[in-house]
C-alpha cells in the first residue's frame, strides 16, 4: 500500500509538470501579463530544484513520513492557489509553491522506496517510477488539450487534487518507519548558500535562453554571484557539525561515476523531448499532438526497459551491464538522429533513434538510482539520493540552455523568431523561403545532435568505470545501523 501511495505522488507530480505547458497560451489569453508567460514554468522549475537536497537531507534527520507528507500538502495546496489564481503575478507565485511540493515528492518517493525495499528488489520498483514520467510525458499534453478544450483551464491543477489526497491518506495510514533521534543542529548557512547558489545558476541559464545573450552584463553578474555562492558552499561545508551535503560522499567511487553519468544522460535525453518535436513541426509539418505522439517510441523503449531491467537485476543481483549497455543505447540513437531528414528514411531514423535513447533511460535510471543507494550508509541515504535527483534536473537545464543557444546561432538570420515558436507556420511561406527556412532548421537541429554524440561517449566511459558491489538483500529500515541507534519505532513492516 505504501508502493502503491507513493505511485499516487509522483504521478499527480508528473501529470502537472506535462500538463502545465500545454495550457499557458490560453492562460495569459485569460489572465493577461504576457511579460511573466515564461515564468510560470520557470518558478516552478526553480523551487523544486533547489528544494531537493534539502528534502533529501531533512528526511535523513526527522524521518521520511512528514516530509513525504509535507511535500504533498505543499504541492497541493499550490495546485489549489494555481486554480483560483486571479492575476499572472498570483499564478507565478502558486507555481513556485508548487513546484516546493514537487521537489519534495520527487526527491521523497525514491527515498522511500529505499526504505521499505531492499537493493535486490528495488530494480522493479524504481522502474515503474521512471516508467510514470514516460507514460505522462505523452499523455500530460493530450489531458491538457483535452480540459481546455472542453473545460476551464483552472481544471488542469485541480484533476491533481484527488492523486494528492489518496496518496496522502495512504501515507498516513501504512507507512510507519523508524526515526533515528539525532539531537544535531542544522547547516543553516551551508543550506542558504547550497540554495540561492543553484537558485543563482538556474536563473542565469534561463535568462541566458530567454532575455540575455552569455556575454551580457546580467549574465556576467550572475555568474559571478554564482560561482560565490557555490564555492562560498564548498568552502564552510568541512567546517559545518552536520553538513547540509557530507563532501565525503563525493569520495564515494559510485556517486563519483553514477552521478557524472546520469546527468550527462539526462542533458541528452532532455534534448530528444525539447527539439524532436520542433523538427517534426517544422520539417515534417505535423501538428504539435501528433509530433508529440511521435515521441511514443522513445517511451515505449524506456518502459519496456526500465521494466525487464528492474526484474533481470532482482534476479541476478547483478546491475553493472546495465548502465554500460544503456550508454552504448544512447550513442547509437544520437548518431541516428544525426541522420534525420525530411524522407521516409529519415523518419524512420528518428524513430529508431528515439526508441534507443528511450532504452537506456530505462535501463541506467533506475540502475543508478539503487547502485548510489546501495553505496552509502543509511544516514546518508536521503542526501545522496537528492544528489542524484538534484544533478539530473541540472544536467537537462543547462543542456537546453546550451543547446538552444546553438540553435539560435545556427538560424540567426535565417529563420524569424515567430517560426521558431510556431514552426507550422514554415509550411505556409512560399518558395524557395520555405525550402531555406526548412533545411537551416534541419541543419540546426541536426548540429545539436552531433554536438551531443561526445557528451554520450562520456557518459559510457563513467558507466564502463563503475565498479559492482553485491546489492544489500535488507531494506534501510532493517539495517543494523538503524536497530543499534535510538529510534523511534514502526509498526511492524513499513510495507504493509
Amino acid at each position: 500500500m505504501v508502493y502503491a501511495a507513493m505511485m499516487a505522488a509522483t504521478a499527480l507530480s508528473a501529470l502537472n509538470a506535462s500538463t502545465v505547458g500545454t495550457a499557458l497560451t490560453t492562460i495569459v489569453g485569460d489572465l493577461g501579463g504576457i511579460r511573466a508567460y515564461t515564468w510560470v514554468s520557470t518558478s516552478y522549475m526553480l523551487t523544486s530544484t533547489v528544494v531537493t537536497p534539502l528534502f533529501g537531507k531533512f528526511s535523513d534527520l526527522y524521518g521520511r513520513k512528514p516530509l513525504i507528507q509535507l511535500s504533498i500538502v505543499v504541492f497541493l495546496a499550490g495546485s489549489v492557489m494555481c486554480a483560483l489564481a486571479p492575476s499572472m503575478t498570483m499564478l507565478v507565485i502558486a507555481r513556485a509553491i508548487q513546484g516546493i511540493g514537487s521537489g519534495g515528492i520527487q526527491a521523497m518517493s525514491f527515498v522511500v522506496i529505499a526504505d521499505i525495499v531492499s537493493p535486490r528488489d528495488r530494480g522493479k520498483y524504481v522502474g515503474a517510477f521512471t516508467s510514470i514520467w514516460a507514460i505522462t510525458s505523452v499523455a500530460g499534453p493530450l489531458v491538457g488539450g483535452v480540459i481546455v478544450a472542453t473545460a476551464s483551464w483552472r481544471w488542469i491543477f485541480l484533476v491533481n487534487l484527488p492523486f494528492a489526497v489518496l496518496a496522502l491518506v495512504m501515507i498516513h495510514r501504512f507507512l510507519h518507519l523508524p526515526t533515528i533521534r539525532r539531537d544535531t543542529k542544522i547547516d543553516t548557512l551551508g543550506a542558504t548558500l547550497l540554495t540561492t547558489g543553484v537558485a543563482s545558476m538556474i536563473l542565469t541559464i534561463s535568462w541566458i535562453s530567454e532575455e540575455y545573450g552569455w556575454s551580457s552584463v546580467p549574465t556576467l553578474t550572475m555568474v559571478c554571484v554564482t560561482i560565490a555562492l557555490l564555492s562560498g558552499f564548498l568552502l564552510w561545508e568541512p567546517h559545518a557539525v552536520n553538513p547540509m551535503l557530507p563532501l565525503h560522499l563525493f569520495k564515494n567511487h559510485t556517486i563519483q561515476r553514477v552521478v557524472p553519468m546520469v546527468t550527462l544522460v539526462a542533458a541528452t535525453m532532455s534534448l530528444v523531448g525539447s527539439f524532436m518535436p520542433l523538427f517534426l513541426q517544422s520539417v515534417t509539418g505535423v501538428s504539435p499532438t501528433n509530433s508529440g505522439l511521435l515521441l511514443v517510441p522513445m517511451m515505449a523503449g524506456l518502459t519496456v526497459s526500465s521494466f525487464y531491467v528492474g526484474r533481470w537485476t532482482t534476479q541476478t543481483g547483478r546491475y553493472r551491464i546495465w548502465p554500460i549497455g544503456g550508454t552504448a543505447f544512447l550513442i547509437a540513437g544520437l548518431f541516428l538522429l544525426t541522420l534525420i531528414e525530411d524522407s521516409g528514411r529519415g523518419i524512420v531514423f528518428a524513430m529508431v533513434g528515439m526508441t534507443f535513447i528511450g532504452i537506456c533511460t530505462g535501463a541506467a535510471m533506475p540502475v543508478s538510482t539503487t547502485a548510489i543507494q546501495n553505496s552509502v550508509d543509511v544516514q546518508d541515504m536521503g542526501v545522496a539520493t537528492s544528489l542524484s535527483v538534484l544533478c539530473r534536473s541540472l544536467g537537462s537545464t543547462i543542456s537546453l540552455a546550451a543547446f538552444g543557444s546553438l540553435l539560435n546561432a545556427q538560424v540567426l538570420g535565417k529563420v524569424k523568431s515567430e517560426y521558431l515558436q510556431k514552426p507550422r507556420l514554415i509550411n505556409d511561406l512560399p518558395e524557395p523561403a520555405r525550402t531555406d527556412t526548412i533545411n537551416a532548421v534541419s541543419d540546426a537541429i541536426v548540429l545539436i545532435y552531433q554536438v551531443a554524440v561526445p557528451l554520450a561517449i562520456v557518459a559510457f566511459v563513467f558507466a564502463y568505470a563503475v565498479k559492482e558491489i553485491p546489492l544489500r538483500t535488507h531494506a534501510a529500515w532493517q539495517d543494523p545501523s538503524v536497530k543499534a541507534a535510538e529510534v523511534s519505532p514502526g509498526d511492524g513492516n513499513p510495507a504493509d
